[in-house]
């Protein structure tokens, strides 16, 4: 894959964690399966991030910000600079409660003009290889984003997308009642087009908030509301943008912020034996 611009990992975590609350720490550490280290002898408790931030560096991904609301702190305490996974880590911290796409903004400034590739540290996904085959599908055509898209059988409750057999998006809609789309997203990659769509988008936001006049194109949304970031991606295509979805029929996902979820998970990633 060549490419002269870098790609940097995005990670918002700036949730409450509410439907898995009361925690000793926050839900991104949560302890699911074990790895390998280096420098210690047999395997050690690994947090549901580390299986996020391995698919990122697996993709070549050297550089990702984490996003924390304030008090997070066990994030980068844990985590560190990411050295034990090869990757530098950065952390930014974000101070309003409207949504993932006013914490995805905070790492604006330090884009640059680079790829980005979006992803959540409180769900688990496979393929290993999916942000791979993300960002081929992203420099070798002409989308400004690719969204990996995985089966569903809960449309109400994730963001569901339509596109057509070519795999360009003709709509995404969170949490919706159009229970015949099979397939949700939950990662993307991203050119700086998008980039800078959500920046404006943001900023528009903001002034809106303080009181300035809503723009025309926000009047559909009550000022305080906080906005999902598939709704975001609805307006980039609507404005023009070109989105592309990249199913992966034989994929799977799983958010662990329920309690009968994180149960699962807990299932699926048991002790190694032997």
């Amino acid at each position: 894959m060549s490419t002269s611009l870098p790609t940097i990992g995005l990670i918002p975590a700036a949730g409450q964690g509410t439907r898995i609350s009361p925690l000793p720490m926050s839900k991104e550490l949560f302890p699911i399966g074990f790895r390998m280290l280096t420098n210690q002898a047999g395997p050690r408790p690994k947090v549901v991030c580390h299986y996020l931030l391995e698919k990122m560096r697996r993709a070549g991904v050297e550089q990702a910000f984490f996003i924390l609301r304030p008090g997070k702190w066990d994030i980068p305490n844990f985590l560190g600079d990411g050295a034990d996974l090869g990757m530098h880590l950065s952390y930014l911290t974000v101070h309003v409660p409207f949504g993932v796409p006013f914490s995805l903004n905070q790492a604006y400034p330090f884009l640059r003009g680079a790829t980005v590739v979006l992803g959540f540290p409180d769900i688990l996904f496979e393929p290993k290889n999916a942000y791979q085959v993300l960002l081929e599908r992203l420099h070798s055509g002409t989308a400004d984003v690719v969204l990996g898209l995985f089966p569903t059988d809960q449309p109400g409750k994730v963001g569901v997308v339509d596109f057509d057999e070519s795999g360009v998006v003709r709509g995404i809609y969170e949490k919706s009642s159009l229970t015949h789309l099979p397939y949700m997203w939950a990662i993307a990659a991203w050119r700086p087009s998008f980039s800078d769509f959500l920046h404006g988008f943001v900023r528009d936001r903001q002034q809106a908030l303080i009181g300035s006049q809503i723009p025309q194109h926000l009047t559909i949304l009550p000022p305080y509301t906080e906005v999902p970031i598939g709704d975001v991606m609805q307006m980039a295509l609507a404005s023009g943008l070109r989105i592309e979805a990249q199913p992966f029929a034989q994929g799977s996902y799983l958010d662990i912020g329920t309690p009968e979820n994180l149960a699962k998970a807990i299932q699926q990633y048991p002790f190694p034996v032997g």
